[in-house]
């Protein structure tokens, strides 16, 4: 999703201003934030890509659409039961 894309690259920018911030006046909690930050804008757009693909390929091959709906499932599923 275009949204999240956006949103992740916007996180990626503010981690890395807030680590930079940390860095110059040596606040280690400000910088760690900053990293954290940055790792999660990282993974919303990654998020977002994966998202877009994924739709991308279910209007294009509504068959393929099903088998990786189907593949999540069980991949869930897999790992709901694991733990118990």
């Amino acid at each position: 999703m275009v949204q999240d894309q956006l949103e992740g690259a916007a996180q990626k920018v503010a981690g890395k201003v807030q680590d930079a911030v940390g860095t110059l006046t040596g606040d280690d909690q400000l910088q760690a934030e900053g990293k954290v930050r940055e790792a999660f804008g990282s993974l919303q757009q990654s998020y977002g890509q994966t998202v877009d693909n994924v739709r991308t390929a279910v209007a294009s091959q509504p068959i393929q659409g099903v088998l990786i709906a189907a593949a999540v499932g069980f991949v869930l599923g897999a790992l709901w039961n694991r733990d118990r």
